[in-house]
C-alpha cells in the first residue's frame, strides 16, 4: 500500500473524529446557555375577559362563563365566529388535566350538539344543575351537558368526567344581551317568573 495514502486516510479519520469532538462542544455550550426547563408546562392558559366582554355586547343570547372555579382550571382557547350561528367557545383543562369546553350557539340544536361533542349522542337522560334540567349525552371521546333554550343551546362537553361537566355547569354565569352590568341567573340556575 502507498505509504501517502495510508498517511491520508489516517488524517481523515483523525479529522472526522475532531470535527465531531468540536461539534459536540459547541452543542454543549449551548445546551448550557440556553434556558430551558424540563418542567414547564408547555400549555399556555389565556385570559378571555376582553372576548368575553365584546361578546357579551354582541351575541344575541346571554353568553355563559364560568366565574369561581378553581385556579387549576386552565382556560386555553377563546373564539366567537358571528357567522357560524353566532357560536362562543370557551375551553379548558379541568384540575385532571382533562378539557372541557362551554359551547353557545343560535345554530339548530340537533345539527350544532353533535358537532361540538365529537358526535356524542343524547342519552334520553337528565341531570339536574342548580336547579335546571339539562340533557344528558355521551359519545365515544366526549360526553356533554345540553341545555336548549330559547333562540340558543349551550354545551358542557369534553373528555373530562360527567362530574367536572357538572362543576362546569355550576359555575357558568351570564349577562344579559347587549353587556348589561347586572348578572343575570346562570344557564344552570333558575329562571325568574
Amino acid at each position: 500500500m502507498d505509504p501517502v495514502a495510508s498517511k491520508r486516510g489516517k488524517q481523515t479519520v483523525r479529522n472526522m473524529f475532531l470535527s465531531t469532538l468540536v461539534t459536540a462542544a459547541c452543542a454543549g455550550v449551548i445546551y448550557i446557555f440556553i434556558p430551558h426547563d424540563e418542567n414547564a408546562d408547555p400549555i399556555k392558559a389565556v385570559d378571555f375577559s376582553v372576548e368575553l366582554a365584546t361578546v357579551r355586547i354582541a351575541a344575541p343570547y346571554p353568553v355563559a362563563a364560568p366565574e369561581g372555579l378553581p385556579e387549576k382550571w386552565r382556560p386555553t382557547s377563546v373564539t366567537y365566529d358571528a357567522a357560524a350561528g353566532k357560536a362562543w367557545h370557551l375551553g379548558f383543562l379541568d384540575p385532571d388535566r382533562k378539557y372541557v369546553a362551554v359551547e353557545q350557539s343560535t345554530a339548530d340544536a340537533r345539527t350544532y350538539v353533535p358537532q361540538v361533542s365529537q358526535k356524542a349522542k343524547d342519552t334520553g337522560t337528565t341531570e339536574t344543575v342548580a336547579g335546571r334540567e339539562w340533557q344528558y349525552w355521551e359519545g365515544e371521546k366526549y360526553d356533554a351537558l345540553v341545555l336548549v333554550e330559547k333562540g340558543h343551546t349551550t354545551v358542557v362537553t369534553g373528555s373530562a368526567p360527567k362530574a367536572r361537566l357538572v362543576e362546569m355547569a355550576e359555575a357558568l354565569k351570564t349577562e344579559p344581551v347587549g353587556g348589561a352590568a347586572a348578572q343575570s341567573p346562570s344557564p344552570s340556575a333558575s329562571p325568574s317568573s
